[in-house]
């Protein structure tokens, strides 16, 4: 069995401090209750992009079944590991849990479908990066204060937000991250270090999550059993375990309490291998954390290997099945006719859009598209393209 997982007795030297926070672009009074980074976490909440998660997709379609994962339960997990792991690690978990809320703001509708094919679209004005979106979520296009664009984040949760998977310097000459470049001339990011411990703890939560609820998810759809998983690293030992020990679960209590304890696995592989990284690269302070050199918060060599060996039985039995096959195809035709349409005939988008697509030229015209399109839920595209293409289907006046 698992360790008992405890959290720290105190603070990390290396951990972020909410009282020595780089501040805001715009600054602000202090809040009475909430130190800056639950401050920012709150806004994430309560923004209109994370709303949206609720019907946007992870691997199948938000509307094909109400048990499988979307973006807005999957964040909600993420959140919960990450901020679990920071207690244990001794950091701010604030900080930890506001980053992994907001790591997939900007996502599209259908997934990495939806991605590709906006990305693709458009190719002629910079593409499209769903990491660049999230951040362009958080510090231009949410609109719910008078003073400034966007939500205002610190400056540690906006470095979160953009480099929580390692420096992304080097991205910067690319067109798609032109938005990020423009930003950080302002308020300097430090785009060619890593980022704080609570952003990596937030990007190892993801990995965590996403890798135990597709297993989840993709036994519930029927696309494999619990017997093929058997001979899986990680998950396999773990199933084996349990059948072992509780030979009289059925299928779907033995994948539950699978999955469960496979989280608790990972997550003490992760504290133990952080604590040996933190010992031998003498991390004492929040700026040796960014200077290290390397990722921290990590996974062991092991586990990474096994964690290798997972995604690709994901990879051949689920993400490119037949069936989720079928599912990126009709969404790909979908943003693509929508973005077709609405360049074409940029008329017929809501008026506050069309203001926007009509005050600059074809490359405004275009990003507005594009940013009208990523906001949509997967029900909201469905709906759209079937008012927009279907002629027995009434309009909106």
């Amino acid at each position: 069995m698992n360790a008992p997982f405890k959290p720290a007795s105190a603070r990390a030297s290396w951990a972020s401090d909410p009282a020595r926070t780089l501040g805001r672009l715009h600054p602000e009074a202090d809040s009475r209750t909430r130190t800056p980074f639950a401050r920012d976490r709150d806004r994430v909440i309560h923004c209109t992009a994370f709303r949206r998660l609720k019907e946007k997709t992870q691997v199948f379609v938000a509307h094909e079944g109400d048990y499988y994962r979307t973006r807005l339960t999957h964040s909600l997990e993420v959140a919960q590991i990450a901020r679990s792991l920071a207690k244990a690690l001794g950091l701010d978990d604030d900080l930890a849990e506001g980053v992994a809320l907001a790591h997939d703001l900007g996502h599209p509708p259908f997934g990495h479908a939806g991605e590709d094919e906006l990305h693709r679209c458009m190719a002629e004005w910079g593409g499209f990066d769903h990491n660049v979106q999230t951040f362009r979520v958080v510090t231009e296009l949410e609109e719910r204060y008078p003073s400034f664009a966007g939500l205002n984040l610190t400056w540690e949760s906006l470095e979160g937000v953009i480099k929580h998977n390692g420096p992304v310097a080097q991205k910067l000459d690319e067109p798609a991250w032109a938005p990020v470049a423009a930003y950080n001339a302002r308020q300097d990011l430090r785009l060619d270090t890593f980022a704080s411990a609570e952003a990596q703890v937030a990007a190892i939560s993801d990995d965590i999550a996403y890798n135990n609820h597709d297993v989840d998810d993709g036994l519930q759809a029927g696309l494999f059993t619990v017997q093929d998983l058997m001979a899986v690293p990680l998950i396999g030992p773990v199933l084996i375990e349990v059948r072992a020990e509780l030979p009289d679960l059925d299928d779907r209590m033995l994948r539950l309490e699978a999955v469960r304890r496979l989280i608790g696995v990972m997550c003490d592989d992760v504290l133990a291998e952080t604590a040996r990284r933190v010992e031998s690269l003498e991390i004492r302070t929040s700026e040796d954390v960014r200077t290290a050199g390397r990722h921290l918060v990590q996974f062991s060599a092991p586990t990474l290997e096994a964690l290798g060996r997972l995604r690709a039985f994901l990879y051949e039995r689920m993400y490119r099945h037949y069936r989720v096959n079928r599912t990126r195809s009709q969404a790909k035709r979908i943003v693509s006719e929508l973005f077709a349409l609405f360049m074409r005939e940029p008329e017929i988008l809501p008026t506050e859009w069309f203001d926007k697509a009509h005050a600059g030229g074809e490359p405004m015209r275009a990003r507005t598209v594009c940013d009208y399109i990523a906001g949509m839920t997967d029900r909201y595209a469905i709906e759209e393209h079937r008012r927009l293409f279907s002629l027995d289907v009434g309009h909106e006046v």
